[in-house]
């Protein structure tokens, strides 16, 4: 794990501002981003903590998750069947929280979930399938796996790389975003689970080192101005199989290295998300001319499959084959200087917030 750096414009953002117990401490919106999220895309807020009526429970915030798509949520583009936010709207965003006080039969005081919190210290939730709870059982690992690999970053993982890729250990793979928090799951999956061979791309001498630890047999940073000579170095016969998690140019690059019948999985974007205009893909016509397939992913239309992928990954776990990667921006004061990162590139593993930590108790 690493801390993130909160400094810069950003750590006058967070000055004064600090976690309050008695308190709902929030991060609303307050203008829509233009490029990278910048300190005066948010507002503070501080409520009082609710109380729970008939059939509500009360939630305390533990760790939040922070991921590319939160900037288009506070653009008021709707994504996951959320309503799309306007200025003053708390930022929609996972976390891991523990039901504090409850007046619902189904979710006792003292157990763990993890859903739709939003950049918030306290949550007073109905428990709706809109907010895809999902109660975390007290299994001796810890609760912040529930942002990492058994959570909706460990199952995206899962149902794109295990479920819709068709993985063998005889794949030449590519796979983009390799130090991000799917691509560092999907890489461990595929070289240490599956026993493929991967060729991993990522940002800078220490993600593409990072990616190497990971289990992949190559990396190659695409900031270098001879990036291409370098994909074809480290594909000299084509690939089998493309794990998509940048889109844009290095999508386009990728399709020039087609082996027959290779497939091709669109599971992120971030490349596209500060564009103003869409990126046209060019090149598309060698899926034709190579037999290839190329399919899109949304991971919540593959939820009837998470116990099967929570029950796997936990078995993953424990027997060293996946590893947990986080990057840990302390304080919930820090979470805007924590999203702009990933648009710098600066996270290593998956990105979270520590708001309060671990559960002193589990239930």
């Amino acid at each position: 794990m690493s801390e993130a750096d909160p400094g810069g414009d950003f750590g006058m953002l967070a000055a004064g501002k600090r976690l309050a117990e008695g308190l709902n401490c929030q991060w609303r919106v307050a203008a829509a981003p233009v490029g990278n999220v910048r300190p005066s895309d948010f507002a503070w807020a501080e409520t009082e903590v609710p109380e729970p009526g008939p059939g509500e429970v009360l939630l305390k915030t533990l760790y939040l998750s922070l991921a590319p798509v939160m900037r288009a949520y506070m653009q008021g583009t709707g994504a996951a069947g959320e309503r799309p936010l306007r200025p003053g709207d708390v930022i929609h965003g996972r976390g891991v929280a523990q039901v504090a006080k409850s007046r619902h039969p189904d979710w006792p005081e003292g157990s763990v979930v993890q859903g739709q919190i939003g950049w918030q210290s306290w949550k007073l939730s109905r428990m709706t399938p809109a907010e895809r709870m999902v109660r975390m059982k007290p299994n001796g690992l810890p609760a912040a796996l529930g942002l990492g690999p058994l959570g909706m970053t460990g199952f995206s993982a899962f149902a794109g790389y295990m479920l819709c890729c068709d993985p063998s250990a005889a794949d030449r793979m590519l796979l983009s975003g390799a130090a991000g928090g799917v691509g560092s799951i999907v890489a461990q999956l595929a070289a240490r689970v599956v026993g493929a061979s991967v060729v991993a791309i990522a940002g800078g001498p220490e993600k593409c080192g990072f990616a190497r630890s990971l289990g992949c047999a190559q990396a190659i940073d695409y900031l270098d101005a001879d990036f291409p000579a370098a994909l074809r170095g480290a594909l000299p016969d084509g690939l089998d199989l493309y794990f998509d998690n940048v889109g844009g140019e290095i999508l386009a690059a990728a399709l020039d290295h087609l082996r027959p019948r290779a497939r091709i999985l669109l599971c992120g974007s971030i490349s596209e998300y500060a564009r103003e205009t869409p990126f046209a893909l060019a090149g598309y016509t060698r899926l034709r001319a190579t037999d290839s397939i190329m399919r899109g992913f949304y991971v919540y239309n593959h939820l009837d499959r998470w116990d099967e992928g929570m029950e796997r990954m936990t078995g993953w776990l424990r027997d060293g084959l996946v590893q947990p990667h986080f990057d840990i921006v302390e304080g919930i004061e820090n979470m805007p200087r924590a999203l702009a990162r990933l648009y710098e590139g600066r996270n290593l593993g998956k990105q979270i917030c520590r708001v309060r930590g671990e559960p002193e108790e589990w239930r």
